[in-house]
C-alpha cells in the first residue's frame, strides 16, 4: 500500500489507493500482466504492484529525490469530490474518500445519493502542503 506521511505545521497522512498512470505505462502493464490502463492502478494492491513498491520502499523520503517527489501543478485545476469510504465497516460514513469526479481510474465509481453527485470540493478553501 502507498501511505504517505506528511510533516509540517500539522502532521497527517494520505492513503493513496488509486492513480491515473501517465508515465511508465508499459512497465506497469508488464508488472500487472494486463493492457487495460484503467485497471493498472485502480486499487491499493494493483497500484503497488504496478509501481513496483515493495518493503524496500518502507520509510522512503519522497522529497529527497526529484524522481519520487510529489509536485503540484498550478496550471491545472481538479474537480475533487468527497465520498464515503469503501471496503471498510468502521468509520465508513465519513466522506474521507477523495477522487476526481468521473475518473475511470478508481476501483469503484463515486456513489451518488438521490441522483446527486458526491460533495464537490471545488471552490472550497483547501489546505495543502507543498511536497517538494
Amino acid at each position: 500500500m502507498l501511505n504517505v506521511l506528511v510533516k509540517g505545521d500539522e502532521n497527517g497522512f494520505v492513503l493513496i489507493r488509486a492513480l491515473e498512470p501517465r508515465k511508465g505505462i508499459e512497465r506497469m502493464k508488464k508488472r500487472r500482466g494486463l493492457n487495460d490502463v484503467t485497471r493498472l492502478c485502480s486499487g491499493p494492491g494493483k497500484l503497488t504492484q504496478a509501481l513496483g513498491i515493495t518493503n524496500h520502499h518502507h520509510e522512503m523520503d519522497l522529497c529527497s529525490d526529484p524522481r519520487h517527489c510529489f509536485a503540484r501543478n498550478t496550471k491545472t485545476s481538479a474537480d475533487v469530490v468527497a465520498d464515503k469510504r469503501i471496503g471498510i465497516t468502521r468509520s465508513a460514513h465519513y466522506p474521507w474518500r477523495f477522487t476526481l469526479r468521473g475518473s475511470p481510474f478508481v476501483s469503484r465509481a463515486v456513489r451518488l445519493e438521490g441522483g446527486d453527485p458526491a460533495t464537490s470540493l471545488r471552490g472550497r478553501s483547501r489546505r495543502s502542503s507543498s511536497l517538494h
